[in-house]
């Protein structure tokens, strides 16, 4: 529930971060909040977004942190496998033809098509497109998780993610202006999902030659056993299963 409104100590578990922190970063306006009545509230929606836009500065065991807490709030088995079982059978492209942004999208979206999982495909094509132009998903070094600003309940049969791998660098919107060549597009039927898929797909990337390995394989199969590698590694790092 995106309009949800949380206090202080419900944020503290949902974030899994000590209350003294919550209070200090609400405090210094670096976490967002309005008083009421004289007490810290809190939009659930807000703090999701708030975590989204810091998720590429946070290290493993923050995320881990997070995803944890997200994951208990909603009910989630946290030890369990999410962003491979998410993937639908030929949903990774190597190479995505792709030389532009926006053929990147639609590619995306296509194999999403193709896999039955989108009622309409041209509306996720420029819903994906409005949340690019409003602040771009590459903010990993050579990788963007593009996804539309809002779920789509009504517009994709299921939860899922769909990768693709060009074959040279394109220009994505990077704040550094660097060139993205692997695109997780993330789609998902409601809010809890979504940023747990997030911080999943962060855990994944952010490990050691992870990227450097995905950018190497020169077929899907191959990209589909890293992203299950790399996943399991993040459980295991966490203390999770796999």
């Amino acid at each position: 529930m995106p309009y949800e409104q949380m206090n202080e100590q419900q944020v503290a578990a949902y974030l899994h971060m000590d209350l003294r922190e919550v209070q200090k970063l609400a405090s210094r306006g670096r976490l967002p909040c309005r008083k009421v009545g004289g007490r810290m509230q809190f939009s659930k929606g807000d703090i999701d977004h708030w975590v989204e836009l810091r998720m590429h500065e946070l290290d493993h065991w923050e995320l881990a942190r997070i995803e944890r807490g997200v994951s208990r709030h909603h009910g989630f088995d946290e030890t369990a496998l999410l962003a491979w079982s998410l993937i639908p059978h030929n949903g990774l492209a190597v190479p995505l033809a792709a030389k532009t942004r926006d053929a990147a999208i639609r590619a995306l979206a296509d194999l999403a098509e193709a896999a039955e999982l989108v009622y309409n495909r041209d509306n996720l094509v420029i819903e994906i497109r409005n949340r690019e132009d409003t602040c771009s998903t590459a903010m990993i070094p050579g990788v963007a998780l593009p996804h539309p600003r809002h779920p789509l309940p009504y517009d994709i049969a299921a939860s899922f993610v769909v990768v693709g791998l060009t074959t040279s660098g394109i220009p994505f919107g990077a704040a550094d202006g660097s060139l993205t060549r692997l695109f997780f597009l993330i789609c998902c039927k409601d809010d809890r999902t979504h940023l747990h898929v997030l911080a999943r797909l962060a855990q994944i990337l952010q490990q050691k030659d992870a990227i450097d390995e995905m950018m190497s394989t020169t077929d899907a199969e191959a990209l589909g056993d890293l992203i299950l590698k790399y996943e399991q590694a993040a459980l295991t790092k966490s203390g999770g299963g796999g």
